[in-house]
């Protein structure tokens, strides 16, 4: 039997807001990621403080919720919940977090938009997506996804002049980081070609895992369980990694400073707080819901990033992200139509059923 929920106009409210929240929260991320290598400490051990704060919020609430609803622990999936906390955190993060600091926050943000796309290719090659060519759902996703790709090339080869959008600029950045050290290895085009590398390869990362998350769901269906377990993996992972370069202490020293700050935001806030209001949106109103506010974290980024981190905007990097908007939301539409006919199916399946089981007893009053 399949409910369709009617929400009232506050519930509908409480979804948007509770979604620009976690943009807003995920946003603040990329912007303070940059804050925090700004005064010193790698993406490394950023990024393995992140998960172990990650861990230590959303461990508790897993137990507390799902106390009695957790399936037994297979090793299937502890496997999965491994690849989940490489590809969906520890990878993931670094990738993306070095490319923040190696290119800008905003041209990150927009890569990062390629994500649906991405996922609805890798999808295909796996056979976990239909492309039916032959259907407007079809072409829609496809069309969007080459609208995405030439975003990207547009944001990547071309410039343009300078946007400048606030009269007084605040600049939280004032000592070297680490893109200043790539710079004298690799000079600042190399370092900023490394950049997009590394920020596409973080998108593909987190395109695998979101497929992988259908099979872990239907392995382990407790969203707090399972993301906690997934934030168990990558810390980790994440803190083995770090200290194969990172081994000094004054490396992972956390006082009163920017630092400290930086780590728990990451880890309560734009972790375990939006994982939180991602996963309860997306049981409510259903994961394509929560994708149409990505394109809010680009614009929250490039406002936050040309006020308090000095960064230049650029004309090429607003038409771009606006093609992958664009581009974006025609893949979800084309995506949406198809949930729309599967659900018509599915209705249809249970009215039938229905109709044949009510059957046999209008024959015998009969």
């Amino acid at each position: 039997m399949v409910v369709i929920e009617n929400y009232t106009g506050f519930e509908r409210v409480k979804h948007v807001g509770a979604m620009t929240l976690a943009a807003v929260l995920l946003g603040g991320n990329i912007v303070l990621s940059k804050v925090a290598a700004d005064d010193g400490m790698t993406m490394r051990v950023m990024v393995a403080y992140r998960w172990i704060f990650a861990t230590a919020f959303l461990g508790p609430i897993a137990i507390v919720v799902e106390w009695n609803k957790r399936p037994k622990l297979t090793w299937t999936v502890v496997v999965q919940a491994f690849l989940s906390g490489l590809l969906g955190g520890s990878l993931f993060s670094i990738l993306f977090y070095t490319s923040v600091i190696m290119t800008s926050a905003t041209f990150a943000t927009a890569i990062y938009n390629l994500i649906p796309a991405m996922t609805f290719v890798i999808a295909v090659l796996l056979r976990f997506e239909n492309l039916s060519f032959d259907k407007v759902s079809g072409k829609a996703k496809v069309m969007g996804t080459m609208i995405c790709v030439g975003g990207a090339m547009l944001l990547t080869l071309y410039k343009g002049v300078e946007v400048h959008m606030w009269p007084i600029k605040i600049n939280l950045l004032h000592h070297a980081n680490e893109a200043t050290a790539h710079k004298k290895l690799v000079g600042e085009s190399g370092t900023f070609a490394l950049g997009i590398v590394l920020a596409v390869t973080s998108c593909i990362c987190y395109s695998l895992w979101i497929v992988l998350l259908a099979k872990v769901s239907k392995n382990y269906p407790c969203h707090y369980s399972s993301t906690a377990l997934m934030s168990v993996m990558g810390s980790i992972q994440s803190v083995l990694f770090a200290l194969c370069f990172d081994r000094e202490v004054s490396q992972w020293r956390l006082g009163w400073d920017r630092r400290l700050f930086v780590v728990l935001y990451l880890g309560i806030l734009g972790s375990g707080i939006v994982v939180i209001l991602m996963t309860w949106c997306s049981q409510k109103r259903g994961p394509l819901f929560v994708s149409v506010f990505n394109p809010l974290i680009l614009v929250f980024v490039a406002l936050a990033s040309s006020l308090v981190l000095d960064e230049t905007l650029y004309l090429g990097s607003i038409l771009g992200g606006f093609l992958i908007i664009m581009g974006l939301y025609v893949v979800l539409w084309g995506k949406g139509k198809d949930m729309k006919a599967s659900r018509a199916i599915i209705l249809s399946k249970g009215a039938l059923q229905k109709n044949d089981l009510e059957a046999p007893n209008l024959d015998q009053g009969l």
